[in-house]
């Protein structure tokens, strides 16, 4: 088995043609040997990729383009048949011998008189046969790997570079490894932090759209409850699924339970055509509103008890008395675990048919950061979402193990969690030197970072929501120029590309973990916790305490 480069690629639905190659490579080539995958290339502002390279002691070095579905080349073009069409492609072969040419040119600038040995660039075709006898100008059948090829692809490789190489001597291992260096650094895990953090959420953005397969297994179902980890795509499905629902002609209502979840819903389908937006999206204490009841004016009567209880009863008591057309024919619940008993009841009233109306909720116990029981009204077992499709590895690995669901980390490696070790009273002040630190330091902008709190809010917190109330507060979530300055409950169901997590203790130590969970959860591509380590590792356990030995022990310099 060869040196591989990364260790574990990560082969989209997209290109399992080069996962194949890859696999048949690593059976076949020897331990000496190194095969790279993905190479990118810079040159004078045209880029250019190499599918996979190899690069084998006293043979060469070898560029290869890979290309699934069915291959043709007719009348001096190339064309791939994939799922039934078949589309025009990019001339493959000046593809990948481009790619060749500026990767010697890349190795000849910075490794000088060393690089020698032979060059050459082959095709994978690993589901097209190719007659043997096959030949064009510039491409030889000789320097096709093709569906019967895979067996032998290291053979013909070797001989590839035997007949075609371009180049004199043999290479060294030395020289290779020197060679692998260089490229490397050409990597997408050798630029900066934020470069890191782009490529990952692009990767994480597809990754969530993907998941709208999921959506397909739900056609037929009237009821579902889905339910998944943090990061798993629970907010998105959610979305997409009240767009199709609504664009079918259904009258949809998307409930949550958290002020600025329902906003961020409010924001994203506000730019949805009116044909596809759902008749009432929202908080669930917002539908009585919808139907005429007013708050109490004195704010000492808007107590656990009128949120949880009473504004439930008079919900159910107006949603009985509501003409046929204000009810809805499906509801979309998001963070269902936040629901308490009475509002499932009160929200199967809201249905057209509260017997047969579509429900579809989504939720994760794990996050379970109210002391409610609720469970909502749905008998068949559960579709689970069984992958981390937001959160870097490390991240991702870090929250797994306060989990209560076993999810797949599915994005890409990043930056270590960092820790900052402050005792509970100066966690605040740390946190503030962070977030400094960050924005001023290392490059983060501060509409990428937001400073979450366990539990009592952040002094800036509170001044924005007593200068500009809880809408003004909200509207800042969406302002790409400030840090946004929160509470783990209340950022529920969103996230950042940076989070600073200030655990300032808990209010109800009976939920810490579910607090913790949540709040370590919110961040994509970069985590700075701040806090006590002995009470990090009393609230998560075990797990968490392995994991923060992998976290980057981080001391920023203080304002």
């Amino acid at each position: 088995m060869p040196r591989c480069i990364p260790e574990r690629p990560e082969f989209g639905p997209e290109r399992h043609a080069e996962r194949d190659v890859w696999e048949a490579l690593v059976r076949q080539l020897p331990p000496d040997a190194i095969l790279m995958h993905s190479v990118n290339l810079n040159e004078n502002g045209r880029e250019r990729e190499i599918d996979l390279l190899v690069l084998w002691p006293q043979v060469g070095v070898a560029a290869i383009e890979v290309k699934g579905g069915r291959v043709s080349f007719e009348a001096g073009r190339w064309y791939q048949q994939s799922n039934g069409t078949k589309h025009q492609l990019q001339d493959p072969v000046t593809q990948v011998q481009d790619a060749r040419h500026m990767l010697q040119r890349y190795l000849g600038v910075n490794l000088g008189p060393r690089n020698e040995g032979r060059f050459a660039h082959l095709l994978a075709f690993p589901y097209t046969p190719v007659p043997s006898g096959w030949d064009i100008p510039g491409c030889s059948r000789s320097m096709i790997i093709d569906r019967d090829d895979l067996g032998r692809a290291a053979e013909a490789i070797r001989g590839a570079l035997n007949v075609y190489g371009d180049g004199e001597g043999d290479i060294d291992q030395d020289a290779l490894d020197r060679m692998a260096t260089e490229v490397l650094r050409d990597l997408p895990g050798a630029l900066g932090p934020q470069a890191v953090a782009a490529e990952h959420e692009a990767r994480s953005e597809q990754l969530t759209r993907d998941q709208s397969r999921i959506l397909d297994l739900l056609r037929y179902q009237k009821r579902a409850k889905i339910i998944g980890g943090a990061g798993s795509g629970k907010t998105w499905l959610a979305l997409e699924l009240s767009r199709r629902l609504a664009g079918q002609g259904k009258r949809v209502a998307l409930l949550c339970f958290g002020r600025g979840l329902a906003r961020y819903f409010t924001q994203v389908t506000g730019s949805w055509k009116a044909s596809e937006r759902p008749a009432h999206v929202g908080m669930f204490h917002d539908l009585p509103l919808r139907w005429g009841v007013h708050h109490p004016l004195d704010p000492r009567m808007l107590t656990d008890d009128y949120y949880n209880r009473r504004l439930p009863r008079t919900l159910m008591h107006r949603a009985r008395r509501q003409d046929r057309s204000e009810l809805f024919d499906v509801i979309v619940v998001d963070e269902g675990q936040d629901f308490e008993s009475i509002w499932w009841e009160a929200i199967l009233l809201c249905l057209k048919d509260p017997a047969e109306g579509g429900l579809f909720v989504f939720s994760d116990d794990s996050q379970r950061i109210f002391d409610r029981k609720g469970n909502p009204p749905i008998a068949a077992d559960p579709f689970v979402l069984g992958e981390n499709i937001r959160n870097t590895k490390q991240i991702a690995a870090l929250c797994g193990s306060l989990s209560e669901e076993l999810t797949t980390p599915r994005g890409l490696s990043g930056a270590k969690v960092r820790l900052v070790e402050a005792a509970v009273a100066e966690v605040i002040d740390r946190a503030d030197d962070v977030v400094a630190h960050l924005t001023e330091a290392e490059g983060w902008a501060p509409g990428q970072v937001a400073l979450l709190t366990t539990k009592r809010r952040h002094p800036e917190q509170l001044r924005i929501l007593d200068q500009r109330g809880w809408d003004g507060y909200w509207n800042s979530y969406f302002n790409d120029d400030a840090v946004m300055y929160g509470n783990v409950l209340g950022f529920k169901g969103l996230e950042r590309t940076v989070v600073v997590l200030a655990v300032n203790g808990f209010a109800d130590p009976a939920r810490a973990r579910e607090v913790l969970y949540a709040g370590l959860s919110r961040a994509r591509s970069q985590l700075v916790v701040v806090g006590p380590r002995q009470l990090l590792e009393e609230v998560g356990g075990p797990g968490v305490a392995y994991r923060l030995d992998e976290a980057e022990r981080w001391d920023p310099p203080r304002r």
